[in-house]
């Protein structure tokens, strides 16, 4: 991301980067692949979301690779057409001229790493082991099927490291229960 901002090179590729909240305003395309493919990443949310990473420059633009115009997609230019109209009507009124917002190096990297730390617990496979006590149940639940697809595989090891995994952590909602 910062050799981006520093111009090294010109095209970033990533699989949601620009959903996270990132503030880029170098971004002047986001190309949203398989856009009617209806779901969590291509919700009406998500490709609002995702369409604004080109707003902050003035020559931002987004491309939605589609087969067809979903609900989704179809809301999605909707609220935008609405907010450009607010926004240009703000402009003129204001006596405003739209520009690329410039911010420091620094201020990226500073968002990075403030927006996206959190640490997660994982067990022994480094599976995110969840931190809400209701949600662990569920988990063991998955585990205890992939044991057993393990042992009905033959792969004895691995059911009996996923064995002792489910123990560790039902000694765990033991303790918080």
């Amino acid at each position: 991301i910062r050799d981006l901002r520093l111009g090294e090179f010109d095209v970033l590729v990533g699989v949601n980067l620009l959903r996270e909240g990132l503030d880029i305003p170098e971004v002047s395309l986001v190309a949203i692949l398989d856009a009617d493919k209806e779901g969590f990443l291509r919700s009406e949310r998500s490709l609002i979301q995702t369409s604004g990473r080109a707003a902050r420059n003035v020559g931002g633009k987004v491309i939605m690779y589609a087969d067809k115009i979903t609900r989704s997609i179809q809301a999605c230019l909707d609220e935008t057409r609405r907010r450009r109209i607010i926004q240009a009507r703000y402009n003129e009124e204001n006596n405003i001229t739209p520009e690329t917002i410039k911010k420091s190096i620094s201020n990226i990297l500073g968002s990075i790493y403030e927006a996206d730390y959190m640490t997660v617990p994982v067990d022994a496979k480094g599976r995110a082991i969840p931190a809400r006590e209701e949600d662990l149940p569920a988990f063991i639940k998955n585990l205890t099927a992939e044991m057993k697809q393990a042992a009905k595989n033959l792969e004895f090891e691995k059911a009996a490291s996923l064995r002792d995994e489910i123990k560790e952590l039902n000694k765990i909602l033991l303790e918080m229960g």
